[in-house]
């Protein structure tokens, strides 16, 4: 890897051309000692947010029509690029965000896999929904019409990058990812906590794009830390959608502002939950202090800056339960301080602890204190399940490394508190053989209101699989329908277009018959294609 391929010139990347026309610069700072990092960058133009759509629009069609094998060679190519970027990128990104090296290394596998997952998914082509229902002219009393459908590409899509991920779910995550799978071409709004990261990123994918010999604007970076900047691409008439991973403030204003336009577009926003862990009578009093060790761990990972955090446990007021408290307690209190990922998550994580400590009947068991600029440390709250209904505060989402325990008195308060929830990403169930009608009472509950149910375990931490649902009922996202992680993700942007009475040589080749396509299709009714067929 050359020296100039890692250099960060403090641009927008605007398909194969750089621009520095804004007059406004920023800078990272280091979360650790709040010392701001070189260089400057520049802050993106009305002009140049319009140039990137621009570009992006133009390049849409052409790079549909590549194919899905020439599509697939160029996501492998990306994570071939990011991973020739080597340290100094993982240097960059620890410098930025405060995450160890070890944790950025185990992210970088994570988006560089992403990648390559969703080239496979590409080439199997199965997302693409293929159906055919051939005619019948002489059916009475109406001929029937041949008619066969798959998705295309939605167009332009614009990513917003996240802080918490600086790698897996911000340049070339898997929004972004599943973005170009599609067949869409990519707008990423670099997060301004690391822009750093995010240019030597964008760099790779230009790269990428040139080696592979994509359309120019197949993908574009701007940055900027003006919230006027990702106002002008949500608002931009060729932005087809918006993939976002944040605050819920900062997802519903960009929702409303893609209803408000002319013509709405969909806003996939991941905006967090308080991912609640029902922790059931019998398998606490198997083990309280294990499971408040564990819960420690889970709390504090990561500085508590994963959007699957157990913000609430909830669990019975007995002997066990407390035992599992004093244990959680200790166990929290001997985790040393850390840095967050920037100031604002610091005072927006104090900020929400004080607003629920002040509330009545709130109890606080250990104090999230630290010295460090942007540090924090673990801290352990809990609240009457009564108290927990009635308060609307107790509810919301505390970003950091904190856990509010929510007390029951019976089994017919810790249903009240299930049904209470509103919309999760996950939701946690831990329970014994003695608990199983308990279980089954809370199951259905819980998959009504998250897009992820685990038995056992903890939900920090989210498998990239086919499998794999990250979403949920809002608040927890925009669209409970959909996921962003996992190969499913790459039906946000797509949409399905019907074709009727065609002739044959103008199909697309997947919808012909006898084209060889090793996509799974439905052909009158009946699948066609056995997986061991497919390639």
């Amino acid at each position: 890897m050359s020296n100039q391929a890692l250099e960060m010139s403090g641009a927008q990347l605007l398909g194969d051309t750089e621009s520095r026309n804004g007059r406004d610069t920023f800078t990272a700072v280091d979360p650790c000692d709040a010392k701001a990092l070189a260089p400057q960058f520049h802050a993106a133009t009305a002009e140049e947010v319009e140039r990137a759509l621009e570009l992006a629009a133009a390049a849409h069609p052409a790079f549909e029509a590549l194919g899905r094998e020439r599509r697939a060679q160029f996501l492998e190519a990306i994570a071939a690029e990011i991973e020739a970027l080597g340290a100094p990128l993982l240097e960059r990104a620890n410098a930025e965000t405060g995450l160890p090296l070890g944790r950025l290394e185990g992210e970088r596998g994570r988006t560089t896999g992403q990648l390559r997952l969703f080239a496979r998914t590409v080439r199997a082509g199965d997302y693409l929904g293929l159906r055919i229902d051939h005619g019948d002219p002489k059916r009475s009393p109406l001929p029937k019409p041949d008619v066969r459908s798959m998705a295309h590409a939605l167009g332009p899509v614009v990513v917003f990058g996240a802080s918490n991920f600086p790698l897996a779910f911000s340049v070339a995550g898997g929004d972004t990812a599943a973005a170009l799978a599609a067949g869409c071409p990519v707008v990423v709004k670099g997060h301004p906590n690391h822009p750093g990261t995010s240019e030597l990123v964008g760099r790779a994918i230009v790269r990428a794009a040139r080696s592979t010999g994509m359309p120019a604007g197949v993908f574009s970076l701007v940055q900027g830390p003006a919230p006027e900047v990702g106002e002008m691409l949500v608002q931009h008439p060729a932005t087809r959608a918006v993939a976002f991973t944040g605050s819920l403030r900062g997802g519903r204003a960009l929702f409303d502002l893609a209803q408000r336009r002319p013509v709405p577009i969909p806003v996939f926003a991941e905006m967090g939950s308080v991912n609640p862990v029902f922790l059931l009578p019998a398998s606490v009093a198997a083990d309280p202090v294990a499971h408040g060790r564990a819960l420690a761990a889970s709390v504090t990972q990561g500085v508590g800056q994963f959007c699957t955090n157990p913000g609430l446990i909830v669990l019975r007021a007995d002997g066990a339960g407390e035992a599992l408290l004093a244990s959680l307690a200790e166990a929290l209190s001997a985790v040393p301080e850390a840095p967050l990922l920037h100031a604002g998550i610091k005072r927006g994580f104090e900020g929400g602890l004080a607003r629920l400590a002040a509330r009545e009947r709130v109890k606080v068991h250990v104090e999230a204190k630290a010295e460090g600029p942007c540090h924090a440390r673990g801290a352990l709250l809990s609240i009457p399940a009564q108290s927990f209904l009635d308060e609307p505060v107790a509810h919301e989402e505390v970003f950091g490394p904190s856990t509010l325990a929510v007390l029951c008195s019976d089994e017919r308060e810790l249903l009240a508190v299930a049904a209470s929830l509103a919309g999760q990403l996950t939701a946690t169930l831990h329970a014994a053989t003695d608990d199983r009608e308990l279980v089954q009472a809370l199951i259905p509950m819980l998959a009504q209101r998250a897009g992820r149910v685990l038995f056992g375990g903890y939900p920090t931490g989210v498998e990239v699989c086919d499998a794999m649902v990250h979403g949920g009922p809002y608040p927890a996202t925009t669209d409970s329908r959909s996921t962003s992680v996992g190969t499913n993700a790459i039906q946000r942007f797509v949409r399905p277009v019907a074709y009727q009475n065609f002739p044959e040589e103008l199909l697309p080749a997947e919808l012909r018959d006898g084209s060889g396509c090793t996509a799974l299709r439905l052909t009158d009714g009946v699948y066609d294609a056995r997986r061991e067929d497919r390639v």
